[in-house]
């Protein structure tokens, strides 16, 4: 099966039975198993909070709105971020009322320290770092330098479910990091997320803000004695971002293999690498080698990249591209030209098929097909 990019994989009987017990009980919504998976989320990863909702996105839009209002922020406040990332990372900085701005990436497709030090301003108040396929690239050098100029960190990890660095879950440092649990992502529901604090006052906050700034929501009214327990308050124009038991059910059962499967996503790229290695033509985005990667992405780059791609569909198979330069969309118009090294990447990177069902023939056929399509 190697035509496809990504193929998740679910242990469906043991999936059911979780979604089973929610139905029988008559609890699909907020609470009941949200609350386990955040439960046992937070005992994986070793993290203090873990709020369990309804995508990535969403996650860092509570992110930074949280950030903003605990510490004050102004409207039009910058962020600085990368533009070779997925759409979201950068709509969320401006749903938050603050300002995108741009830096150059290295040659782990991660923001390059050298441009985030250039971007810094009086009016930058936070950076958020992308692990790029599970990369950590130059993290700890992001984070020295958010500690030197008092800036926030956000980590979105929407790749990096199960990335290690020195034998923990990567994030621990960061003011928020967040994961994405969607379709195809390496702990695979339909679609879900988790942002994770370090400061208790914003998952407070987040939790409310989640749930329409509702100030219990209904699961725990439930679980309260007394009278009153259908009362609430508003207390502020909040979102619809909560997660639901039905995805929870699904992220439980996932997250038990979260590590065995991670294991063989790093067992595929081994074969890519044995087999791609020392053509010329052929770069592999490589790893950082300090961190145990979830290996969410086997990228290389190219030249003719568009070129390589038709010819590698006439031979049935399909690769993605991760991601598109995001100052070519038109809101982000404004930066196009300022980040080199991420529009040279946009026009050359291909991720190649990687998912469990792959076999090393699978990746035989794959690098052979590659090697055959590249000029």
């Amino acid at each position: 099966m190697p035509a496809r990019l990504f193929v998740p994989r679910f242990r469906i009987d043991e999936c059911l039975a979780e979604i089973r017990e929610c139905l029988e009980k008559g609890w699909t919504g907020i609470g009941y198993k949200t609350l386990m998976f955040e439960a046992a989320f937070k005992d994986y990863a070793g993290l203090p909070h873990a709020h369990f909702l309804n995508s990535n996105t969403s996650g860092l839009h509570l992110a930074f709105e949280c950030l903003k209002r605990r510490l004050g922020w102004a409207d039009g406040d910058e962020v600085i971020t990368t533009p070779l990332t997925f759409v979201s990372t950068n709509h969320v900085i401006l749903h938050a009322g603050l300002t995108p701005v741009f830096a150059d990436v290295d040659d782990y497709l991660c923001l390059d320290p050298r441009s985030v030090a250039q971007r810094i301003t009086p009016r930058t108040r936070a950076v958020i770092f992308v692990g790029m396929g599970g990369n950590v690239g130059q993290y700890a050098a992001i984070r020295s330098l958010c500690s030197t100029h008092g800036l926030s960190l956000v980590l979105d990890a929407a790749h990096m479910a199960g990335t290690r660095v020195g034998g923990r879950q990567v994030g621990h440092e960061a003011d928020a990091c967040v994961f994405s649990f969607q379709a195809v992502k390496n702990l695979p529901t339909a679609d879900s997320g988790m942002v994770c604090f370090a400061n208790p006052a914003d998952d407070e906050r987040a939790r409310k803000l989640s749930w329409l700034g509702i100030n219990r929501d209904t699961y725990s009214r439930t679980q309260e004695k007394g009278t009153y327990r259908w009362r609430y308050t508003v207390e502020d124009v909040g979102f619809k971002y909560n997660g639901n038991s039905i995805m929870a059910a699904i992220g439980l059962v996932q997250l038990r293999y979260l590590d065995e499967d991670n294991d063989r996503r790093r067992e595929i790229v081994s074969w890519y690498h044995a087999n791609l290695a020392g053509d010329p033509r052929i770069r592999m985005v490589e790893m950082a080698p300090d961190c145990e990667p979830s290996r969410h992405l086997m990228q290389v780059e190219v030249a003719d990249r568009d070129e390589v791609m038709v010819r590698l569909n006439a031979d049935g198979i399909y690769p993605g591209v991760h991601y598109h330069d995001n100052t070519n969309y038109p809101m982000y118009a404004h930066a196009a030209g300022t980040c080199p090294r991420a529009a040279r990447a946009s026009a050359s990177i291909i991720s190649l098929p990687l998912h469990l069902e792959l076999s090393r023939a699978d990746v035989d056929t794959v690098s052979r097909c590659l090697k055959a399509a590249v000029r």
